[in-house]
């Protein structure tokens, strides 16, 4: 039966299923964009509209569905609403590295640096993920790259997590802070420490990172890299504390030629 049929038989759409939830939803997420409109045009102001709309961009956006986004926008979706896991419409986007949904929400007046899901904001989404494209547009767009909040507590920690040289180099550029204390590993350097990034390590060091720092429970960086067995990594953060006899060059000219 299509959807057409359906809706003439009286199917109620925006009723959950036990697999697919409501249908605007799925319509949303799988990018059936004419199935979509036609349950737009039969909407007619129900209730549970704000939510299910909102929720429908969100998944939208992370997957990339530019034509279902702009139908829902042109709908009056609230573009600045929460909705899933990943906060709104643009912390999604950022989250999927869907760049061109990205800026098209942020020209309908997407907030850069609204708060809430669980990166906190868009920025530190798509520096986890390694999106450089997607970090540049946010920071261009006025984001701020030392702002406090979601999981990693601030971009920079969720980039140097993940070893996205790229986009630690990028932040640290844009002004975040080397040193800021916060999230789940407590600073940038830890986080890279722990996994073992050497590169990453690197150009915190060169950014003026503070090793001798303390995590609430577990020490600090070259402890988490020495338990971890990051022999590297440890070597060059004796170095950069002066524990060992050896010379710490300042590297940031080599590895941005490296990443360039």
């Amino acid at each position: 039966m299509t959807v057409q049929v359906m809706l003439k038989e009286g199917v109620i759409f925006n009723t959950c299923g036990p697999q697919y939830g409501y249908a605007i939803y799925t319509a949303s997420t799988s990018g059936h964009a004419e199935v979509v409109k036609l349950l737009l045009g039969e909407w007619g102001g129900k209730s549970t509209q704000d939510k299910l709309l909102v929720r429908s961009l969100s998944s939208a956006s992370r997957k990339g569905h530019m034509s279902v986004v702009q139908l829902l926008l042109v709908n009056g979706t609230n573009v600045n609403a929460h909705g899933g896991d990943f906060g709104n419409a643009l912390q999604n986007a950022s989250f999927g590295g869907q760049t061109k949904v990205a800026r098209l929400l942020l020209d309908t007046g997407a907030d850069v640096n609204a708060h809430g899901g669980f990166y906190g904001n868009a920025l530190q989404a798509a520096s986890e993920k390694g999106h450089i494209d997607i970090v540049q547009l946010l920071l261009k767009q006025g984001a701020n790259v030392n702002a406090q909040s979601g999981f990693y507590g601030n971009a920079l920690q969720a980039s140097s997590d993940r070893g996205h040289a790229k986009v630690v180099l990028h932040l640290l550029e844009a002004g975040a802070d080397v040193n800021a204390l916060g999230g789940f590993y407590g600073s940038a350097l830890y986080a890279a420490s722990r996994r073992g990034h050497v590169e990453v390590v690197q150009l915190l060091l060169s950014y003026g990172a503070a090793v001798g720092v303390k995590d609430k429970c577990c020490g600090d960086a070259l402890q988490a890299a020495s338990l971890a067995g990051h022999t590297t990594v440890a070597r060059l953060l004796r170095c950069a504390d002066g524990s060992n006899k050896c010379t710490h060059q300042d590297e940031r000219a080599s590895i941005r030629r490296l990443l360039n």
